[in-house]
């Protein structure tokens, strides 16, 4: 008989980062890549509100594989990354959220964060990772940004302490994009609403991506 067992590892984790080196900065995003992305190729994207007084950090999934179906030599094929799949996924869940929390903790050991506003942003597959660790993890979080992405089903959204219910998250979609058309939009806000979930939606015109003016307009707004 197969026994499953679980064993608690040290392995190292990468993430990049865009601004200061040091000191005190306005904002500290957290920005979580989706599904096949690397930390350092997303975190180009957030160059255009990278204005010296914001400190851009990218964590990459602690799950690396190569992308595409060819099952020959790997040597040129492009690497991606993925928080995680539906295998062991409890156990991924909470190696992500122990991640997030551990990287936090060292950027207030290398910065001071006690007026920063801290924003935390998933895109695609990493809406479902901040979601979770806004929900379960230690480290202080003032603005959530969810882009092109749902809450997942599974969390319970009726649990009156829950902090979605207190952070007014905000969620960014394209008004092109192939992943959420209306209908499915539709029920995710319903859903929210019946769980007494207070959110902000905003769209721009596009598909499955991160819009620059939308990242400028939502940096500006925090200052």
């Amino acid at each position: 008989m197969i026994h499953e067992h679980h064993l608690p590892v040290t392995r190292t984790a990468r993430y990049c980062t865009l601004g200061p080196v040091s000191g005190a900065p306005k904002q500290l995003w957290i920005a979580c890549h989706g599904y096949g992305q690397l930390a350092a190729r997303f975190l180009r994207h957030f160059e255009t509100i990278d204005d010296g007084t914001r400190l851009i950090v990218a964590p990459e999934g602690l799950s690396r594989f190569y992308l595409g179906s060819d099952e020959g030599s790997h040597a040129d094929t492009k690497v991606g990354a993925t928080w995680m799949t539906r295998e062991d996924r409890l156990s991924e869940i909470d190696d992500y959220i122990g991640y997030l929390d551990a990287l936090h903790a060292q950027l207030a050991r290398g910065y001071d964060l006690a007026a920063t506003r801290v924003i935390a942003l998933g895109f695609s597959q990493g809406v479902a990772t901040v979601c979770r660790w806004v929900e379960r993890g230690a480290a202080r979080v003032d603005e959530v940004v969810l882009w092109a992405g749902e809450v997942p089903p599974d969390m319970d959204l009726a649990r009156p302490a829950h902090p979605l219910r207190t952070k007014r998250p905000i969620f960014v979609v394209g008004d092109a994009d192939p992943y959420a058309p209306p209908e499915t939009i539709a029920a995710h806000e319903r859903r929210l609403r019946e769980k007494g979930i207070t959110f902000e939606g905003i769209r721009f015109p596009g598909g499955h991506r991160l819009d620059y003016d939308t990242l400028r307009a939502l940096a500006a707004r925090w200052g």
